[in-house]
């Protein structure tokens, strides 16, 4: 059973928006920050934004701040990210990802989680 599973991604024009979602199947996944990443050809996989396990605190990275909103269901075990006014350069395999221990680890670094889906593809045309 894969522990992650994305959706939601496809072609936008810029300006346009699209809705991510993120199902879980790990027993714990509301215990633990759950967050977006994403990753284009030739460049290294980023954080996009992250959510605590209680859905109170949030981070985004600067580039999407004002556009991007993550939530999270932890009754349905599903995380969401909903992305407007989306711009080419969002163009990317997009990621979410558990975070391995709310104690310690960046929640901006990738090695701070320990499960990940596969990815959904988001591109966006200019």
């Amino acid at each position: 059973q894969v522990p992650l599973v994305e959706s939601g991604g496809g072609l936008v024009q810029a300006g346009g928006s699209l809705r991510l979602s993120c199902a879980a199947s790990i027993r714990t996944f509301s215990d633990y920050t759950l967050a977006w990443f994403r990753q284009a050809p030739g460049k290294e996989r980023e954080f996009v934004a992250g959510v605590s396990w209680s859905g109170d605190y949030k981070r985004y990275r600067d580039s999407v701040t004002g556009r991007f909103t993550i939530s999270r269901d932890n009754a349905n075990n599903t995380a969401s990210l909903q992305m407007n006014s989306l711009k080419p350069e969002a163009t990317a395999v997009y990621l979410c990802a558990k975070k391995t221990s709310e104690e310690y680890g960046s929640i901006w670094a990738s090695r701070s989680y320990d499960n990940w889906g596969q990815g959904t593809q988001v591109t966006v045309s200019s």
